[in-house]
């Protein structure tokens, strides 16, 4: 199944506006040339001419900018030519400036081709540090289909404090999905450290409150050795789904995290832990032991992992988001549909894309083998 992300345009113009803004330069030429060359001499306008390398910078490179400088002082002295006959002491004052700013823009043209460039480099080394992090998931695993909806709220980002991750375990499927409390670098610190230690713990852990100690363990060390000053303060929501490949029932631990929603086709149902755990890195602040809850979980079923980013959603008048109610009107929708229609009606009921990161993560016991 899909992974479902938002992927704003950021800002970038369409095509046509695209493609009229880089052939402005010419477009000014050749206007600037008829408008002069069709009025009467005391009217020029020749030298609106000068401004079209300026231009050019803009779009093209520094090659590109020098042929079409070139092509402004052709058309310069032709229209002066045209004109006088000759090229006058105004034809050359604005040739001169021609030259100049062509000169001027091709050298700006070219750090742009280099600094974009640059950029394109430094992005295409975050994306692949943020696939490190945040692997895409499979399509499926040892008979359970998975979907996921991702939008982190940082801009030009993919990744943000929410995690997730499923792996196959000699227990069955194993999955992990968690909320970094803050935002920005520190947070995708902490939630990398988190992934990192599910990764390894989550094969040899025997049940969850083993991989949950183990997760906490592993943000204690991560806390010790952090460049950032406030990472022992920092915690992470979170809540651990096992699916035995044998057995008809999911085992659920629940870090202080929103409870999970069970969907089958008679209804929904939120799977809230009996009793209340504290969130990861919290432990040593409120003594608790950690348990696991097991619920009915046959073919066909459906269980919705999101982060509080699907929550507490808010509308114009602050009210929060009805996602059971929401679920409970797509129990017969396909998954990758139905994380399509959450995305979908999320932004409509806030107005709009989320300020806060989003996860949801949809796992379905499969009917066949």
């Amino acid at each position: 199944m899909p992974t479902i992300t938002d992927q704003p345009d950021g800002g970038r113009p369409r095509p046509v506006l695209s493609t009229l803004v880089r052939y402005s330069p010419f477009l000014l030429i050749g206007l600037s040339a008829g408008a002069d060359a069709e009025t009467p001499a005391g009217q020029r306008y020749d030298r609106f001419v000068v401004a079209a390398p300026a231009l050019a910078a803009a779009t093209w490179g520094a090659l590109g900018t020098l042929v079409i400088g070139a092509l402004a002082v052709i058309a310069e002295v032709a229209l002066a030519l045209h004109r006088d006959g000759r090229i006058g002491a105004a034809g050359a004052s604005v040739i001169a400036a021609t030259v100049t700013v062509t000169c001027a823009a091709a050298y700006t043209a070219g750090m742009r081709v280099r600094r974009e460039r640059d950029l394109a480099l430094v992005r295409s080394v975050a994306r692949t540090a943020q696939q490190v992090v945040l692997r895409p998931l499979p399509d499926r695993i040892n008979g359970v289909d998975l979907a996921l909806y991702y939008s982190a709220a940082a801009e030009q980002a993919q990744i943000g404090g929410d995690l997730y991750e499923a792996v196959r375990t000699p227990h069955g499927v194993r999955i992990i999905l968690g909320d970094v409390q803050g935002k920005g670098l520190p947070a995708v610190e902490m939630a990398a450290a988190l992934l990192g230690t599910f990764r390894e713990a989550a094969y040899d852990s025997p049940d969850l409150p083993s991989l949950a100690s183990r997760l906490e363990t592993g943000l204690q060390r991560y806390a010790e050795r952090a460049s950032s000053t406030d990472a022992s303060e920092r915690f992470a929501t979170a809540v651990l789904l096992e699916i035995p490949a044998d057995r008809p029932e999911a085992h659920l631990l629940n870090c202080g995290h929103p409870p999970p929603v069970l969907i089958r086709s008679d209804g929904v149902r939120l799977l809230e832990p009996a009793s209340p755990l504290p969130p990861l890195n919290l432990s040593a602040l409120v003594a608790s032991d950690y348990h696991a809850q097991t619920v009915p979980f046959g073919p066909g079923d459906r269980v919705l992992l999101y982060t509080d980013g699907v929550s507490e959603s808010r509308d114009r008048h602050g009210e929060f988001y009805p996602l059971p109610a929401r679920l409970a009107a797509w129990t017969a929708t396909p998954s990758p549909t139905l994380l399509d229609n959450l995305r979908r009606d999320l932004h409509h009921y806030a107005g709009g894309p989320a300020d806060d990161d989003v996860a949801a993560l949809l796992a379905t016991r499969r009917t066949d083998p």
